[in-house]
């Protein structure tokens, strides 16, 4: 049992670590999706 819950913790951040790393470096999801050509009214 306190491997498993080991496991869902180590899972969580790295999760959370991946989420931070990648939008420092320029892969967040906002970026990727959004460019010069939307047009927000």
């Amino acid at each position: 049992m306190k491997a498993m819950l080991a496991g869902f913790a180590l899972i969580a951040v790295i999760a959370v670590c991946a989420d931070l790393v990648l939008d420092q470096v320029g892969f967040a999801a906002d970026e990727k999706h959004a460019g010069d050509d939307v047009r927000l009214d």
